[in-house]
């Protein structure tokens, strides 16, 4: 199987550490789309994949908070943000029953399992993360401790890889931010903590 993949450097050092199968050829997309039999877009940036114009083979997208029905037939779209493309399992998004088994053929091929979740933006854990996140927000607003303490105390009450900030630094302040933007229009409990959107510039 060839797959084309569109990365960052450090999304391709993620993926070279993992269990690929022998039968897989990577290729990494530089500008030009060659003929593949499948293609994986982790730099979507919410709007429009380099794999645009690809309609007759599936194609992966990092699309956390873009549902599949804002994207064409043949995509479906997998939470890939910083720290999630390091875990074994990704969360899956597809509206295309007849390709979802070709989605996790493609995925497994190069060693991740597949959770498939409801096409909801920011699909389970980004929204749960995004959620602690401005929860943190609001209580450095409220001057209940430091970044830095809030962090150790998560880390060390939880048992979580990351404080909260930790985790918004990692992830990217505005995709948290956007995601809780878009999560607000329907739903008041992701209401943006106000300094959250002054870090972020939104």
């Amino acid at each position: 199987m060839n797959i084309i993949i569109n990365a960052s450097e450090s999304q391709k050092a993620i993926l070279q550490g993992k269990t690929i199968q022998t039968s897989v050829n990577i290729k990494w997309y530089e500008n030009t789309v060659n003929e593949a039999d499948a293609y994986i877009d982790l730099l979507f940036d919410e709007k429009q994949s380099v794999f645009q114009t690809i309609t007759d083979k599936p194609v992966i997208v990092n699309a956390v908070i873009t549902t599949c029905d804002n994207l064409p037939n043949n995509f479906c779209r997998v939470n890939a943000w910083n720290s999630f493309l390091e875990k074994e399992k990704l969360e899956v998004c597809s509206i295309n029953q007849e390709l979802q088994s070709s989605f996790e053929a493609i995925l497994h091929s190069i060693g991740y399992n597949c959770l498939f979740v409801s096409d909801i933006a920011g699909m389970v854990a980004a929204r749960a993360i995004a959620m602690i996140i401005n929860e943190a927000y609001f209580g450095i607003e409220d001057e209940i401790s430091t970044k830095e303490q809030i962090d150790t105390a998560m880390k060390l009450g939880t048992n979580y890889p990351f404080g909260p900030f930790e985790w918004a630094d990692k992830i990217g302040i505005k995709n948290i931010t956007t995601l809780l933007v878009e999560l607000y229009k329907t739903d008041e409990r992701y209401k943006p903590s106000v300094l959250l959107l002054k870090e972020a510039n939104l």
